[in-house]
């Protein structure tokens, strides 16, 4: 898959730069990597599991 163009991008709330980094401007996939290993492997997801994944993933528990 090539992810040339793909603009990769770290979480606001990410305080020191090391977490993951997305590309969600690619038609039909978002990809994520480490934001230490630019250069290493690519995780690609379909658009509504990656959705579906960040939904879950930001609920708060009391």
């Amino acid at each position: 898959m090539d992810l040339t163009d793909a603009q990769w991008r770290t979480s606001t709330r990410s305080g020191n730069g090391e977490c993951v980094e997305v590309a969600d401007n690619l038609p039909g996939v978002v990809g994520v990597r480490d934001s230490k290993d630019p250069s290493g492997p690519v995780l690609v997801f379909a658009p509504p599991a990656w959705r579906a994944f960040v939904a879950v993933a930001s609920r708060r528990t009391p």
